[in-house]
């Protein structure tokens, strides 16, 4: 869908008022928390905003998701998952994402036909589309909707609107969950999930807002906003960072020089960015 970002807002209201009335899954991300924003225009504060809970999603961001619904004045849930039990996703196959999104819509769809709400939807957008996205096929076969990336809304338009709208997630990092740290083929598990939370909150705790920890079994590889990679190349800090990642069990700590880039383990897929 072409136009200006207002008129694609309009445009999503509009799709939303069709479907009558919507459970949002909820991440505390920017594009769910947009159109969490949205669905509370739309429906009022009687919105349902759910959050899954599993050794896959930080602590931290499941906080923030608390903060936020209260902030924008919906309804909260937050329901527990257990996607890191199934074997099918522990093997962490390229399509893991289909099995963490099947535990997730087979959830959410009792609970929203026991609140009587017509559709779940989630915050997939334009740019999904070419990415590889094995959740995507997941709402599919549940019947889940993407409002935003029907009503053909991009990040940065996104990212605009919820400036417009005073949402404080305008300018937050992009977030995926844990799993996305560890190379297909290699397991998943919580201890793993827990390590990778840690060791990203020491980078956080020293000014590296976008980031990440791949797991390489043993070996630590740090992703940090390129123009950041010469100040985490200082001797010093380094060696801080270093010795509380081997503090986490990490034999090895590396740097990414390439700095951090969205999906890039998906690059041995062809589709890393």
């Amino acid at each position: 869908m072409e136009g200006l970002p207002q008129e694609k807002l309009a445009a999503l209201h509009t799709i939303l008022k069709e479907m009558g009335s919507v459970l949002v899954a909820f991440s505390g991300g920017v594009d769910s928390t947009f159109l969490t924003r949205a669905a509370r225009d739309v429906f009022g504060p009687n919105t349902l905003a759910v959050t899954a809970r599993s050794p896959s999603l930080p602590e931290t961001e499941l906080a923030e998701a608390r903060t936020l619904a209260l902030t924008i004045g919906v309804r909260h849930l937050v329901l527990e998952t257990h996607e890191v039990s199934d074997p099918r996703y522990a093997a962490n196959p390229p399509d893991r994402c289909y099995f963490c999104k099947q535990e997730l819509f087979g959830r959410l769809l009792p609970l929203a036909q026991r609140e009587g709400l017509r559709y779940v939807v989630y915050g997939a957008i334009l740019d999904d589309l070419g990415d590889h996205r094995p959740g995507h096929r997941a709402a599919k076969d549940y019947s889940v909707r993407s409002p935003l990336q029907e009503a053909g809304l991009t990040k940065a338009e996104i990212r605009l609107l919820s400036r417009e709208m005073g949402l404080p997630t305008w300018d937050k990092p992009a977030m995926a969950c844990l799993a996305s740290r560890v190379p297909y083929g290699q397991a998943v598990n919580p201890e793993k999930l827990g390590r990778i939370e840690a060791a990203e909150e020491v980078l956080r705790d020293r000014g590296f807002r976008q980031c990440r920890v791949r797991h390489h079994e043993n070996l630590a590889r740090i992703e940090v906003e390129l123009s950041l990679v010469p100040r985490l190349l200082d001797p010093t800090l380094m060696a801080d960072v270093t010795r509380c990642l081997q503090d986490l069990g990490f034999d090895s700590v590396t740097l990414d020089l390439r700095g951090y880039r969205s999906g890039s383990l998906n690059e041995a897929l062809g589709h890393g960015t």
